[in-house]
């Protein structure tokens, strides 16, 4: 697929704006730590990992790279492409060998996938002390089709784990990254596992990927206390696509049963907005319900347990399941997980099956530090 080259080119470090009418880069100081990140700009045109633009030739284009204590490589700009919105977390390691023009040809790479609902800001946090744990990855953050910035691609239907996953493979392409690893959450779990199972390039091998409290398989209907997120989605649909206070909405989530904490992150999709001539504040939502109602239907239906059973030589898959999860784990599941686990290492494959002790669904954020403690394994040994 193709990419972008260029050369390196330092320039000051801080908070950066760029702007489609001058080379001018601004800076303003930041002295928050030594975690790169840059951000992919909305329009469609693609920038490698390691550059930015010297100047546009296009008006009205506007990007921001939000960087800490990073010099940027100015290149060439690639032909308008449809592609996902993403961050790319560096650590310090990889941005010194860039800066100093050392040729590493592939810095390895960690994907980290959301769920349904949710969006790449999820794992921001949790990236970033990835990178400053192991200062010689990057970590690529991405919005799946029909949610975040994403949302505004027109991508075409059906919309799927497997077309969904397929976005993330031409992604990876067009930034030239190989990954090593791939974590998904819930729904993106099941996105990473399609993208072993449909392509052997450009993911490498070894390659570990992480299902984070998902099953591979069929969802069973839920039962009484369990997660209901076709019911969220459906109840989400009812409401006004503009709402004057996330307060509000948080308020009518819990009095149709969703949780608080289902209801604060709901409004995590919400995005203030301009409305002339008034003072009060607007919030509209930043995602396309009816493809992601789609998406989350194939989810409930995808059975991906094949790739499991019959792991690719070269690959290892990470089951881990939330000790207080309210996801439809089976006790066989569990057993077909254990059977799969003796059956890939005979293979020269993995399967290994982990518990995140105090937590539920929502891993990242009930247990960080323990899944910190689990997920390092990988960047370790890799």
């Amino acid at each position: 697929m193709a990419g972008v080259s260029g050369s390196l080119n330092p320039v000051a470090v801080g908070e950066r704006y760029i702007s489609p009418f001058s080379s001018t880069v601004g800076s303003v100081a930041d002295r928050r730590g030594t975690v790169g990140i840059w951000r992919r700009p909305l329009e469609g045109k693609l920038y490698s990992s390691l550059m930015a633009p010297e100047k546009f030739r296009c008006s009205g284009f506007r990007t921001r790279m939000a960087v800490l204590d990073e010099r940027i490589a100015r290149g060439g700009v690639q032909k308008s492409l449809d592609i996902l919105a993403y961050d790319l977390i560096q650590g310090e390691l990889v941005r010194l060998n860039s800066s100093m023009g050392n040729k590493v040809p592939d810095h390895p790479t960690a994907v980290l996938l959301h769920g349904i609902l949710g969006g790449r800001k999820n794992w921001g946090s949790f990236a970033r002390r990835l990178a400053r744990e192991f200062p010689m990855w990057q970590f690529l953050l991405v919005d799946l089709r029909c949610h975040g910035d994403s949302a505004s691609l027109k991508t075409s239907g059906p919309h799927t784990v497997a077309s969904a996953a397929l976005d993330v493979l031409k992604l990876v392409g067009q930034l030239r990254l190989t990954p090593r690893i791939l974590v998904g959450h819930s729904f993106g779990g099941k996105v990473a596992l399609s993208m072993v199972e449909q392509a052997a390039k450009p993911l490498a091998r070894p390659v570990k990927v992480w299902v984070l409290d998902a099953t591979p398989g069929k969802l069973r209907p839920p039962g009484d206390g369990d997660d209901h997120p076709a019911e969220l989605i459906n109840f989400l649909s009812k409401m006004p696509k503009q709402v004057s206070s996330k307060v509000e909405v948080i308020d009518s989530l819990i009095l149709e049963g969703f949780s608080k904490e289902v209801a604060q992150w709901v409004v995590t999709n919400l995005r203030q907005t301009e409305r002339r001539g008034s003072s009060n504040p607007v919030f509209s939502w930043i995602f396309d319900l009816n493809g992601i109602a789609e998406m989350y239907k194939s989810y409930e239906e995808t059975n991906l347990w094949d790739i499991v059973e019959d792991v690719p030589q070269g690959v290892h898959v990470n089951f881990l399941k939330a000790e207080r999860s309210l996801h439809r784990w089976a006790l066989e599941d569990l057993q077909r997980i254990h059977a799969a686990e003796e059956l890939a290492a005979n293979e020269g494959a993995g399967v290994e099956m982990h518990v995140l002790e105090d937590a539920g669904h929502w891993v990242q954020a009930d247990n960080p530090d323990g899944l910190f403690r689990i997920l390092s394994s990988s960047f370790i040994r890799s």
